[in-house]
């Protein structure tokens, strides 16, 4: 419990404090990735918060070009990233990069292969010109700043962009983001948790307890174990119902009802039974395994009072109201 309570310490600064500079490991993106290989085909993907002189998601990208069939990759970033990952210096330019695929044959992408093109702005992911780039594009897969994650998926849906994004697990509690996964228009993606090993790090960041280590090309990383995958994707994990095997009548002393709604508390998603009919609150680590044929979301958190769902007089952590579709 101290563990985690200094982990999202870590995230609360950083939201705070508006210090995002969060790097996803290559090996965390390989890893979720190979999931949607049948979305990009013959797609323009476009990583909007990322330096492309050293992201890890331009790597991928550009190094899988012709395995995932892409038509273009583009990817942009704020100004003050420049060729040092952390240097705190602003860069005099903004830029952007397209890559249209491998010229030569080598199957990797060259410098002379890749367009360095100047921004007249900055480069931040609300400019006109990041719009722009963001019209053109079918797929946006990036880490966008934590601070700013509501402003930026609102950005996606305005647009309508297929998108995979990191955010932090407690991102599914803003009621923008629940809303769509309610209306079926996200959902989460296959890891999260210890799922995302850690995010590369400045090496001045203010730490609080969290899990810390050195790879081998000098990065400090820092594992969160608290984020997850975002995505409008479909996966075969939406699609697979979750395996009941505890039972409601009979062990009903374990279901507690809560005080403002008609609905029992369910205090881990593996001891959700499988007799229940009615309503029942779930961990939001529910959404994890949430396939849509098999349950339907009813409401997030409050009961009908619109406080916050209570057990005598007690308010679980955020929990999820939810009805079996299938008794």
């Amino acid at each position: 419990m101290i563990a985690e309570k200094t982990l999202n310490r870590t995230l609360h600064i950083a939201k705070s404090s508006k210090k995002d500079e969060f790097y996803t490991q290559l090996s965390d993106i390989e890893r979720e990735l190979k999931h949607y290989k049948e979305h990009f085909e013959n797609k323009v993907v476009f990583c909007n918060c990322d330096d492309p002189r050293n992201s890890n998601f331009f790597k991928y990208f550009a190094y899988n070009f012709e395995s995932l069939g892409l038509k273009k990759l583009i990817t942009t970033c704020y100004k003050n990233q420049e060729t040092d990952l952390f240097l705190e210096e602003e860069s005099e330019k903004a830029v952007f990069l397209e890559y249209n695929g491998d010229l030569n044959g080598n199957k990797i992408p060259d410098a002379e292969e890749i367009g360095v093109k100047p921004l007249i702005g900055d480069g931040d992911f609300r400019s006109r010109e990041s719009i722009e780039l963001l019209k053109q594009s079918d797929i946006v897969v990036t880490n966008p700043p934590f601070s700013l994650f509501r402003e930026y998926v609102d950005q996606l849906v305005k647009y309508d962009k297929k998108f995979l994004i990191i955010g932090n697990i407690n991102a599914i509690t803003y009621k923008e983001i629940f809303k769509l996964i309610k209306d079926n228009k996200a959902w989460l993606g296959i890891n999260m948790g210890r799922g995302i090993s850690g995010f590369i790090v400045p090496k001045d960041y203010e730490l609080f307890g969290t899990e810390t280590r050195i790879d081998e090309d000098g990065n400090r990383i820092v594992a969160t174990n608290n984020c997850l995958w975002l995505t409008n994707l479909d996966t075969f994990r939406r699609h697979e119902d979750i395996v009941l095997t505890k039972k409601y009548y009979g062990n009903e002393i374990e279901y507690p009802k809560f005080d403002n709604y008609d609905a029992i508390n369910v205090n881990k998603t593996q001891d959700i039974p499988m007799d229940y009919e009615g309503v029942m609150g779930v961990p939001i680590t529910f959404l994890h395994k949430f396939n849509p044929e098999q349950f339907e979301l009813i409401k997030f958190r409050k009961g009908n009072d619109e406080k916050d769902l209570s057990v005598n007089g007690k308010c679980p952590y955020f929990r999820i109201l939810v009805k079996n579709k299938k008794i």
